[in-house]
């Protein structure tokens, strides 16, 4: 992945509105990953602990340090019998992890590897330290590498552990991103995927430089997308929300410019979608247009591109082994007889859907060579 900086458009977040904000920043790609793949990491752990309730991101511009903190099931705190250093180490270390570390058959619904990728955020740090506590083996493990994974010190045992946590702390090195300081640019970037996490991580508080984000679940989380947005003819836009089984979470409203998705399998932001987002959206649209046809009264066909036009989804689901189409982790990949489940919206669903202005926005560009759109009256 490029270490050079990009300009483009992208849902960032903005303190000062209080809202989701799609405007062009310039930021270092690698950069971003690097901070999202400690990020995953962190909100995978509540797969493996269901008694995991906070995440705790802190971003100190003026030191240049992130840490992301979890109160899930700690890292197993001790040595591995054929590599001779303590587990914790041999994630967060070893160039090359062992094979037999990871099960590729084994159906999991986590966005990382165990840390896997994690690695490369210690080789991009000056100062990179972890911090773990296993109640299970009733030790404490803290250990710090310097100067891009080149200086590592002894890792420090303690006993008698009384909680479960991890704690991940460290300074990205910015020369190698052309960078003097965390800018505004990317802090909004890494800000919007603390609230990413809050919305989709169930039954977690999460925590940004010491504040509660007010986020109680993925419904709330969406609305910080449409807040102060209205459709075309003025009204304030509505959300059709519905969570339809405990992998598939889903909602959608009308658009204003062209197809729109925000969408997350296992934690991920797929930026760009996916195997996942089409298994929703051709469902909805085709749904739609049925609804469209019978309920219209001014006899137009409705071609289903047309409904996609005007639709803006939303997903959050879970998806087993996915798979993507490169390191970004932006598309996933997966065909959908492998998802190990599937998203079937309720018919209220798409009622719903059909009556907050897509009906309304898709009919209205032909009844304007015509007439009026409230020849169809309020759909």
């Amino acid at each position: 992945m490029d270490k050079q900086k990009v300009t483009k458009q992208m849902w960032v977040w903005d303190g000062d509105q209080e809202k989701m904000v799609y405007r062009e920043i310039t930021y270092a790609p690698l950069l971003y990953k690097i901070f999202d793949e400690i990020l995953v990491n962190a909100a995978d752990n509540k797969q493996r602990d269901e008694s995991m309730d906070c995440i705790r991101i802190d971003i100190d511009v003026d030191r240049n340090e992130i840490t992301i903190y979890n109160n899930g099931k700690g890292i197993p705190v001790f040595e591995h019998e054929t590599e001779e250093c303590y587990v914790p180490t041999l994630i967060f270390d070893t160039v090359l992890t062992p094979s037999n570390c990871y099960d590729d058959e084994e159906k999991k619904l986590v966005g990382g590897r165990n840390g896997f990728k994690a690695k490369h955020c210690n080789t991009f740090s000056t100062k990179f330290k972890v911090q773990t506590s296993s109640k299970e083996y009733q030790k404490l493990f803290s250990q710090i590498w310097k100067k891009n994974m080149t200086k590592i010190k002894d890792p420090k045992i303690g006993a008698n552990a009384a909680e479960d946590f991890t704690r991940i702390s460290f300074k990205p090195d910015l020369s190698q991103f052309k960078m003097n300081r965390l800018d505004k640019d990317i802090v909004a970037l890494f800000s919007r995927r603390a609230y990413d996490i809050a919305g989709t991580t169930r039954d977690v508080n999460v925590y940004l430089n010491g504040k509660k984000l007010p986020i109680s679940g993925f419904k709330d989380y969406v609305k910080l997308f449409v807040k102060d947005r209205q459709d075309e003819i003025g009204n304030d836009i509505k959300v059709v929300h519905q969570k339809v089984n405990d992998r598939w979470e889903i909602a959608a409203t009308v658009s204003n410019n062209g197809f729109q998705q925000i969408s997350f399998v296992n934690g991920i932001a797929t930026t760009r979608g996916g195997k996942h987002v089409d298994h929703l959206t051709d469902q909805i649209v085709n749904k739609v247009a049925e609804v469209i046809k019978t309920e219209n009264q001014v006899g137009i066909n409705v071609e289903p591109s047309q409904i996609r036009n005007h639709l803006w989804v939303f997903v959050n689901c879970w998806i087993e082994n996915p798979k993507f189409d490169s390191p970004k982790n932006e598309t996933m990949t997966l065909k959908v007889e492998r998802f190990g489940s599937t998203c079937s919206p309720s018919t209220n669903f798409v009622h719903k859907i059909y009556k907050v202005g897509i009906a309304e926005a898709v009919l209205s560009k032909e009844l304007s060579k015509t007439g009026s759109i409230q020849q169809t009256g309020r759909l």
